[in-house]
């Protein structure tokens, strides 16, 4: 990653700050829209000082296209690039069709579906300037065989993995790679508060999933494109 600038959403959280951590460490510059100042100062005490200097972390809703359109524009002016982009950021609810409001179907939407829309389509201009990029997407290996009880947010991650290879035949022609990412149940804080007392045997380790995704983002991937992986 060393002098490649990635644009990283949800860089705050767990699984995020995984990503965003890697990413520094491999060499590379780290973009965050953020919206929890804690998170982000959790994020801060993790890295080393020199880590912290290519790390560029700026407020912004990543559900409103003129606030990801003045982050991106910021992200430019610093850096003069994006080469790639994790849309990271996402949330979880439960609840059946029936018991499912209105209002908690359009949160999941926006989070995990919109999010990654907007993301992307206030990037890739500039990677398409720039002679080509790398997007990887997060979704959810759950959502491959659909069980049913937490319908809003396997209906959005679906999405995510069908925008995903679209998008990718869309932009090949620019040397823009589109990839999905989707992982297994992690090893977060709040899956094991919601979960206290599951297996965690099998559970993923963040950092892990952080991995493939780098690699999604080198030029080894180069070739790779419209692919879901599973973690």
């Amino acid at each position: 990653m060393t002098g490649r600038v990635a644009v990283v959403t949800g860089g705050t959280g767990a699984l995020g700050r995984a990503i965003t951590s890697t990413l520094l460490e491999a060499g590379g510059s780290v973009a965050i829209p953020y919206a929890v100042p804690e998170e982000l100062k959790e994020l801060e005490a993790r890295l080393a000082p020199e880590l912290r200097t290519r790390l560029l972390a700026l407020p912004a809703d990543v559900t409103r296209e003129d606030a990801m359109g003045k982050f991106v524009h910021a992200v430019r002016d610093r850096h003069g690039r994006v080469d790639g982009l994790v849309n990271a950021v996402g949330g979880f609810a439960g609840g059946d069709l029936l018991s499912t409001s209105l209002a908690e179907w359009e949160r999941m939407m926006a989070l995990n579906l919109t999010s990654t829309v907007i993301a992307c389509r206030a990037v890739l201009p500039v990677m398409i300037a720039g002679g080509g990029g790398r997007i990887v997407n997060i979704a959810s290996r759950a959502v491959l065989s659909p069980q049913g009880g937490f319908i809003a947010y396997t209906v959005s991650k679906a999405g995510v993995i069908t925008l995903t290879q679209a998008l990718s035949q869309e932009v090949k022609k620019h040397r823009v790679t589109v990839n999905a990412v989707l992982p297994s149940t992690m090893d977060t804080p709040a899956n094991r508060r919601a979960m206290p007392d599951a297996d965690r045997s099998e559970w993923v380790r963040t950092e892990d999933v952080a991995q493939v995704v780098a690699f999604l983002l080198s030029e080894r991937a180069a070739v790779v494109t419209g692919a879901s992986l599973t973690v």
